[in-house]
């Protein structure tokens, strides 16, 4: 059994099962005003821990900053649901745990008072013996009536892992064109007719010889290259989207017949 010196500062913790499944996140601490010693868990549950169950402390451990208890997570997911008042958990809230709990293979501790279990470790003790089924049928129905009860559905949710989504970045190759213009140089033959203000250029050589004239050409010709520049950003983002589910199960439920004697 955990004392109340090991569970300091316990909220918040992650809590796990025997077969080392997170349950969810520790929140109020249940201890035992006679013997400081710790009696109740409520653990946070559901999807974005919007359930309280209660779980008992017999038996549980710490490893490191978690807490370890006795139960399976959907045992202890299955508890009756308990709001507690303002001063702690009411013994006919406490007895219905105690049930659910002794079904489930758990030894309570013996009797020791009786009061309420506060979380401020002020309380006393305020178990009762169990009652036989008929004497429960007698105190909930009378001498003369009994009650039937049925079984409902509780459907909770939990997050678990479906998948992994990452960025991968790759290299690929396509053709790309593009047009650019180019220029180029070509020899044109020109004409000039002899005239005063040329005339002296014109007869400057001798009258009749051979003789050539060259003229270099240029041209123009494509030249390529390549420069890397950024164009986005790419980044995962998660959303959360709402379905619809169908869930079945199968509820039992009590029937109440007569039985008259004939006339």
């Amino acid at each position: 059994m955990l004392s109340q010196q090991d569970l300091q500062d316990v909220a918040g913790r992650d809590v796990y099962d025997r077969s080392d499944t997170k349950i969810g996140k520790a929140g109020q601490l249940y201890v035992d005003a006679t013997t400081g010693e710790p009696e109740w868990l409520c653990v946070n549950t559901g999807l974005f821990g919007t359930k309280e169950s209660f779980v008992p402390l017999t038996d549980a451990q710490l490893k490191g900053d978690d807490v370890y208890v006795a139960f399976e997570k959907d045992q202890v997911k299955g508890a009756p649901n308990i709001d507690p008042a303002e001063e702690g958990i009411m013994a006919e809230q406490e007895q219905r745990l105690y049930d659910y709990y002794s079904g489930l293979g758990w030894q309570q501790r013996q009797h020791r008072d009786t009061g309420q279990h506060r979380d401020t470790g002020q309380y006393g003790d305020t178990r009762q013996s169990p009652s036989s089924g008929t004497a429960q049928g007698d105190a909930r129905g009378g001498a003369d009536a009994m009650t039937r009860s049925e079984e409902r559905l509780r459907v909770d949710t939990q997050a678990e892992r479906v998948g992994t989504a990452r960025l991968r970045k790759y290299v690929t190759t396509e053709p790309v064109e593009t047009t650019v213009q180019v220029r180029r140089e070509e020899p044109r033959l020109e004409r000039e007719p002899i005239t005063d203000a040329n005339r002296d250029a014109a007869l400057a050589g001798p009258d009749i010889t051979e003789s050539e004239h060259e003229m270099t050409l240029h041209a123009e010709r494509p030249v390529v290259e390549k420069e890397t520049v950024p164009v986005e950003r790419v980044r995962l983002a998660k959303e959360t989207v709402t379905d619809e589910r169908t869930v079945s199960d199968e509820v039992r439920k009590e029937q109440i017949d007569t039985d008259t004697p004939e006339r």
